[in-house]
């Protein structure tokens, strides 16, 4: 069986993190093999919640997975807490790592145009590093933005791209992703933007950025942001790459898959901390 080894946080409530990417990938029909960051009570989106940060112990198990010759077919990278995480995640990537073996980094950053409260230059500094050993990257618009510019610039382009029209604006996310593709050598798949349709609907769009094309992926966009939806759409991606799948299929499966939970969630009125109501659709995964 095809292994994943998931670098990424344990939270135990808020169905993200580990707790998406390991049901996805193994009703995937792989194994997911986690290396935890941190555990936690529940994500930080929860009013309060405890950490125990893992950076101390993942040389550990690096090692460990070292004395048993462990040859991973896929590597997915999604959040880190600090720099000293991105350090280790380019380590791990550099020793285990294999002509074959299959990249997919997340650099979780920010969202909405701000960056969450954990970013800082110098993470920001490493996680380029880290994007160039992937195959695949996912970052939403902020994250593109801070990838190619730093934070300062970044809320500069942000702030200009909100006085776009809608052809202009995605125009410019596209000229985004050229620039993703081009300066970091990787496909690139900008999650997460927001498209009024020429019906005034608004949709959600995925712009999947390979060397010679650009796909843009949509759906109906359903209730707010919910917990865990950058995870669950890593893992299905990371899993379809491992198996030899094409990216533009993949990022299709992946967008019916969360749209369905989501718009359980919304029917049901879950809490976006809770995440979306994504088992009952896991099995269609395994198609």
């Amino acid at each position: 069986m095809k292994k994943i080894a998931v670098l990424n946080d344990l939270s135990g409530m808020g169905k993200c993190s580990l707790t998406a990417a390991i049901p996805v990938i193994s009703v995937m029909g792989i194994q997911a093999c986690p290396l935890p960051t941190a555990v936690l009570s529940c994500q930080t989106g929860f009013p309060s919640y405890y950490c125990d940060d893992y950076t101390d112990r993942m040389d550990i198990i690096i090692d460990e997975w070292k004395k048993l010759k462990f040859v991973p077919d896929g590597i997915y990278t999604g959040f880190l807490a600090d720099a000293a995480q991105a350090d280790k995640a380019v380590r791990f990537i550099r020793e285990f790592k294999t002509e074959d073996t299959r990249i997919l980094v997340d650099p979780v950053m920010g969202d909405d145009g701000e960056e969450y409260p954990i970013y800082t230059e110098e993470l920001c500094g490493k996680m380029r590093f880290l994007v160039q050993e992937a195959s695949v990257i996912t970052p939403n618009l902020t994250e593109a933005l801070l990838l190619l510019y730093g934070r300062e610039k970044a809320h500069t382009e942000w702030k200009n791209l909100r006085h776009l029209s809608e052809k202009e604006h995605l125009s410019e996310v596209e000229k985004i992703g050229r620039q993703l593709t081009g300066q970091f050598q990787v496909e690139a798949v900008i999650t997460g933007v927001s498209i009024l349709s020429e019906k005034g609907e608004t949709l959600m769009g995925n712009l999947i950025c390979q060397k010679d094309s650009q796909t843009w992926i949509t759906t109906r966009k359903e209730g707010g942001s919910y917990s865990g939806t950058g995870d669950l759409f890593a893992s299905v991606l990371c899993g379809g790459m491992v198996k030899g799948m094409d990216t533009v299929a993949t990022v299709q499966k992946a967008v019916t898959f969360i749209s369905k939970g989501i718009h359980d969630a919304v029917e049901e009125g879950t809490d976006r901390n809770e995440g979306i109501c994504f088992e009952t659709y896991l099995h269609e995964l395994a198609k």
